[in-house]
């Protein structure tokens, strides 16, 4: 199976640049409720993801840290502490469901290392889930 059919395509994902502030990657990701988001460069090249966790322990860092002085951190200084690595785009449903079991989202990256979109956790769940002949998960009838 190619695994384009799971992927959320780079137009419907929120992601930062690697040239934003602190500042404007936390109001990003609180305004869209991420607890991690898909950093790139202006190239569109996937660099990495930060997560909340890496917000919290760079403000934890900078004791007299305000988010006017926010403005003035570079968010590709903010150390990251998980390395998220990208799939490529030819990438099988097996590798595919080992690296979703260590993090929120898949970033998928192309050839030339392009971001091109993400597959989340969820959406592998849900077709192993149905492969498996359990059927819909019960939870979700209840609904």
């Amino acid at each position: 199976m190619n695994i384009l059919f799971f992927i959320t395509p780079k137009s419907e994902v929120a992601y930062i640049y690697d040239d934003f502030s602190l500042r404007q990657t936390i109001e990003k990701m609180e305004y869209h409720k991420y607890t991690a988001i898909p950093m790139l460069n202006r190239r569109g090249i996937y660099i990495g993801t930060i997560t909340e966790g890496d917000l919290l322990r760079t403000v934890k860092e900078q004791y007299d840290l305000n988010l006017h002085d926010a403005e003035d951190i570079p968010i590709y200084k903010v150390k990251r502490r998980w390395r998220m690595d990208p799939v490529n785009i030819n990438c099988d449903i097996e590798d595919l469901v080992s690296i979703s079991m260590k993090q929120n989202f898949v970033p998928v990256v192309d050839d030339e290392g392009v971001f091109i979109g993400i597959i989340r956790r969820k959406v592998i769940i849900q077709y192993c889930y149905e492969k498996s002949g359990l059927g819909v998960c019960p939870l979700k009838e209840k609904a």
